[in-house]
């Protein structure tokens, strides 16, 4: 029985019957299992994703800087706050939000704040985001990018204007979405 007095997710564990792996590359996994549930039994396909992590970089005129990369799954160049995998095995989210703000922005920050934890599509997929806020933000060296990260440059926005974008449906990169509204609470409560 769940204690709805406190409003919080909670593990649950169900016995795995059957697992099987359908696909895999280079960053996800696609997993079915078959698991008890209810009294019966369930089967799932799901991304397995070694998590991510986003950077909301503020400076101190209260500009964000923003990322211009496009993403082939949905066929838009999308605005997005520097972000990346949790792929270097046994790095801390702190330290990959750290690598991606330099490589992605050229930027160091000297304060950091983690701002918010969400799962991106728990129905269909693990991968959880863990977002940071970073202020006090100076040059970091120059970082050589390929790919799709070639063409990303790095502008500059108020957030009230990035805000704004938001909450018109105007923006609709998930990392940027939650990061902007999550330090808008912040910045609510604080009053």
């Amino acid at each position: 029985m769940t204690d709805e007095s406190e409003l919080c997710d909670s593990a649950e564990q169900h016995e795995i019957r059957e697992r099987h792996l359908d696909l895999q590359s280079h960053v996800i996994d696609v997993t079915s299992e078959r698991f008890d549930y209810d009294g019966g039994q369930l089967t799932r396909q799901f991304v397995e994703h070694p998590g991510a992590v986003g950077v909301l970089a503020i400076d101190d005129l209260d500009r964000v800087a923003l990322v211009h990369q496009y993403r082939h799954p949905v066929r838009e160049r999308l605005w997005e706050v520097p972000a990346g995998l949790l792929d270097v095995p046994g790095e801390l989210p702190l330290d990959a939000a750290k690598r991606e703000l330099a490589e992605e922005a050229e930027l160091v920050a000297e304060h950091w704040l983690h701002l918010i934890d969400m799962y991106t599509t728990p129905g269909g997929s693990n991968e959880r985001l863990r977002m940071y806020r970073a202020t006090g933000l100076s040059p970091a060296a120059h970082f050589e990018r390929t790919a799709e990260e070639q063409d990303m440059g790095l502008t500059w926005r108020a957030f009230d204007e990035v805000l704004d974008a938001v909450l018109s449906g105007r923006l609709h990169n998930p990392t940027l979405v939650v990061s902007i509204l999550a330090e808008a609470a912040n910045r609510s409560r604080r009053g």
